[in-house]
């Protein structure tokens, strides 16, 4: 007697989970150009790798002899694989199956692959379309009992979870309700051009509440959510999405109890780029390309921006020195001369917390003019979030090297140094508690409103000042460590790189206060 009949049941169920929601919902998705969650595990894994969990999982429909008849599997995939040879955790709504919106099943699928993530302390990328919870489920039933999603413990799995593995998300079509908090409840999150959306509710339901008539895009669409640190990057395609997850985690360890792999590298550590010499004017008035710099500085072809279009005066992204993964903050002198408003304050803290986490070292190339000032900075609280941004970087524990490339003025600047911390400076370096400029138009205000010829004292004061600010005696009195040739800064950071590597050892495991969104 054998099991021959179960096991054909057991073929047939997994054949039919196959088909998700069918051929008609399988060509519908197709036509909006979005991919079905079986093609998005695909394309992100190495080849063959994918090993599901959960196969049959759903609900079967069996005759009065309890043969089959039909099978609805759970529209949420989960299960584990490889990316680029490393084991992560992977997931996603099935689309195809009525909008994404969790089954029973798919909603204890859901929550197992942030298990599955913590148990084996893996990466976890989530593919995210669909709906949260639907009144329809409920009703004609009389069951009172909250969906498990919202209770106490399922939040708190989801927010240790960010102090332990790196948690990637990709928003690759309309994602409302809880998946909405998930894609929130990462470490990067990226969301596809045009077919991707971040909702609270959708229009239907602000057009209820609010009398709103709006569309899906205008709510919560890329550009929308690239501007306000919902979603880090854009994304051309899906492709594309599952390109920046993989680079993304190429950075970064498998959990906090590991440190990132050294990769390969070609590159010199002891090259030395003639652009660096002139690459910042002697003009101080005139801008220069800062992410220019930071890729002279690099590993060739390792910078990887994060969140560039929001808080767009401050950049930060991952890159390699000799092949070992480091932090980047800079500033970007073409908005608002660089200066930190409240949103690139939280987008320094949030990124200073993110390397704390997985213990990358920091590298922190300054032109910071001080906080951003004015009538809208104020209403922004400003100065609330840049402080923030200062006790983050003070209180940081992994090491920090900050090379003074112009400006460094004002509470603003602290943001830019940490407690024993590498500190470098350039010939154009300037220091100080204001601009020159600003400080000139404070102190000698009477003066020159009183003189003859106002402009012309206003130029010859800033000019006494400024010189005053020369680099040179600073580090003559040590208060760097080093006044370097520009075009030695590729070597000195690679020496110092090496220095600091084995420290690194000491800091695994997770950090006293854990990453919040």
């Amino acid at each position: 007697m054998s099991w021959e009949k179960e096991a054909d049941e057991i073929r047939k169920m997994r054949e039919l989970a196959l088909q998700q929601g069918g051929d008609d919902a399988v060509k519908a998705q197709h036509a909006k150009g979005r991919l079905t969650i079986r093609e998005r595990i695909d394309g992100l894994l190495d080849p063959a790798t994918f090993q599901e969990q959960g196969r049959i999982a759903g609900s079967a429909m069996r005759d009065e002899n309890g043969d089959l008849t039909g099978f609805s599997p759970a529209n949420y995939i989960t299960g584990l694989g490889l990316v680029d040879g490393r084991r992560i955790a992977v997931g996603g709504e099935d689309f195809t199956l009525k909008g994404g919106s969790p089954n029973a099943a798919g909603l204890r699928k859901s929550v197992y692959a942030e298990e599955l993530a913590s148990n084996f302390r893996v990466p976890l990328v989530r593919l995210l379309e669909g709906g949260g919870g639907s009144v329809a489920k409920g009703k004609n039933k009389p069951e009172t009992v909250g969906n498990p999603v919202y209770e106490k413990p399922r939040f708190l799995s989801i927010a240790r979870l960010m102090g332990e593995v790196p948690v990637a998300s990709a928003a690759l079509g309309p994602v409302a309700g809880f998946p909405a908090a998930r894609f929130a409840a990462s470490h990067f999150s990226v969301m596809t051009k045009d077919t991707a959306q971040i909702l609270i509710a959708g229009p239907a339901l602000v057009a209820r509440a609010l009398d709103i008539e709006t569309s899906k895009e205008e709510l919560g669409g890329a550009q929308i959510h690239s501007r306000n640190a919902v979603a880090a990057n854009i994304a051309k395609d899906e492709a594309d999405a599952f390109d920046q997850i993989r680079k993304f985690l190429s950075y970064l360890p498998s959990n906090v109890w590991e440190l990132a792999a050294r990769a390969p590298c070609n590159d010199p550590v002891d090259r030395m780029a003639e652009e660096l010499l002139s690459i910042v004017p002697r003009n101080r008035r005139q801008p220069f390309n800062m992410r220019k710099l930071v890729k002279l500085v690099m590993d060739t072809g390792s910078f990887f921006e994060l969140s560039k279009a929001y808080g767009p005066g401050l950049i930060t992204g991952l890159a390699r020195l000799n092949g070992q993964s480091v932090g980047i903050i800079a500033n970007d002198c073409h908005f608002y001369a660089g200066a930190m408003g409240a949103a690139a304050a939280q987008k320094v803290r949030r990124f200073i917390e993110f390397c704390d986490t997985f213990h990358l070292s920091i590298v922190n190339f300054t032109d910071e003019p001080g906080f951003m000032i004015g009538p809208e900075s104020e209403k922004d609280g400003t100065i609330k979030y840049g402080t923030s941004a200062v006790a983050a970087a003070v209180m940081s524990v992994v090491p920090w090297a900050t090379v003074v490339v112009k400006k460094a003025f004002g509470v603003a600047a602290a943001a830019h140094f940490s407690e024993n911390g590498y500190v470098l400076a350039w010939p154009s370096a300037e220091m100080g508690p204001l601009p020159v400029e600003g400080g000139v138009a404070v102190a000698f205000r009477r003066q020159l409103t009183e003189a003859e010829d106002p402009e012309a004292l206003r130029a010859r004061l800033e000019a006494e000042l400024a010189a005053g600010q020369s680099p040179f005696p600073r580090a003559e009195s040590f208060n760097y460590h080093d006044l370097i040739d520009p075009r030695e800064t590729r070597p000195a950071l690679c020496q110092w790189i090496d220095w600091i590597t084995p420290g690194l050892e000491g800091l695994k495991g997770p950090v006293t206060f854990s990453f919040r969104p």
